[in-house]
């Protein structure tokens, strides 16, 4: 299969570390050091390859080092199936992140057509009983990686949202004053829907056309208040105008996909994800990401670059194992963190090694032997 993966990386006063620099081959990356060395920044600054604030969803200025503060730059060489590029992404002193793909100014959504980039961090344990804003971030991650434009969509939908909000909070009853706000965030949400449907649809493809140790997750997609969420722009639009003397009583906009959730229940068992053990929890997230991985491979042409932070929390030795296998399987760049070289030794060879340390407050990371 045609490779997608990061051949060399440089970062610049990223976080923690003031200088360092990675030349790779193309397998996993298992990275590991004591907590707090510098192991999750390196992931970060890799996700900075998408579009989006990143892994942690951090503002530019939280992301340079300090105290000297002056700004951050990441560099890459990227092979994305038969082509090379170099990508940059930089932050001055706080101001709005940029990008440069083959030394000339882009977009961040041009990053989504030459790279796809999925993470799962310790945050994401929660993600079966926390709050469903948390849900909606993690499928709306997956359906940007299938259709980068996605992100317009909802930055579309958001900012129209909040206008809406302003004018409901202000009491606003003029219908005029709603109606291109409505129109807009009816054509942006139809489109949000629609990628999501589409995105949950390939997941469950994926989950079922694979064997894995990890458990298939059934997945809905459904809105609060048992709403009935429209398919069509024009629908949603009618949609909004109807809810209008609700959303004035609340102060802000009560139905469209903003309200949505995403539903998991454990397959084999029959047993909401919220109500599974921590373990199974966590394998539940593995299968998506997985998941994820196998349908990008089809639909991109090359499996997504993976990043999985301290992955070995809450899975035993057989499922790491496991984990590492389909990685292998799947053609995966995968970069893993851990605390210690022990939790990557089923890889074995088919992995290259890091160990980051850090000294004096800097970040230092350094090839280790398997």
């Amino acid at each position: 299969m045609t490779a997608l993966a990061v051949q060399d990386l440089t970062l610049s006063h990223f976080r923690s570390h003031k200088a360092a620099r990675l030349s790779l081959d193309g397998r996993p990356v298992a990275i590991h050091g004591r907590n707090g060395a510098g192991k999750t920044n390196v992931l970060e600054a890799i996700s900075l390859l998408s579009p989006g604030r990143g892994l942690r969803g951090a503002k530019p200025d939280e992301m340079s080092r300090k105290p000297e503060a002056l700004g951050w730059k990441v560099r890459a060489v990227l092979q994305s199936l038969h082509q090379l590029h170099e990508v940059e992404t930089w932050s001055d002193a706080g101001a709005a992140r940029q990008v440069k793909i083959d030394d000339k100014p882009a977009p961040q959504v041009a990053l989504g057509r030459i790279a796809r980039v999925l993470w799962l961090v310790p945050a994401m344990d929660r993600l079966w009983t926390e709050s469903a804003e948390g849900r909606r971030r993690f499928l709306d991650r997956m359906t940007m990686s299938f259709e980068p434009a996605h992100a317009d969509a909802v930055l579309t939908y958001e900012k129209a949202m909040r206008e809406r909000n302003r004018l409901l909070k202000d009491g606003q009853r003029d219908a005029h004053w709603y109606h291109a706000l409505e129109v807009q965030m009816a054509q942006a949400g139809a489109r949000i829907h629609a990628g999501r449907l589409a995105a949950l649809g390939q997941l469950t493809s994926a989950q079922a056309e694979a064997e894995t140790a990890f458990p298939v997750a059934d997945l809905t997609l459904f809105h609060a208040d048992e709403f009935d969420l429209p398919h069509e722009p024009d629908d949603l639009a009618d949609a909004f105008a109807d809810s209008r003397p609700r959303d004035l009583m609340a102060g802000r906009t009560l139905v469209g996909p903003h309200r949505a959730d995403m539903g998991a229940t454990y397959a084999a068992k029959g047993v909401a994800a919220r109500d599974c053990s921590t373990g199974e929890q966590k394998a539940l997230l593995v299968s998506l990401i997985l998941a994820n991985g196998r349908a990008l491979a089809h639909e991109f042409g090359a499996p997504p670059i993976l990043l999985l932070d301290e992955v070995a929390a809450h899975l035993d030795a057989g499922r790491r194992a496991a984990l590492y296998d389909e990685i292998c399987a799947l053609g995966a760049q995968a970069f893993m963190t851990g605390t210690g070289p022990e939790l990557f030794e089923a890889l074995g060879d088919r992995a290259m090694y890091f160990e980051v340390s850090e000294v004096d407050g800097t970040s230092h990371i350094e090839r280790a032997d398997p």
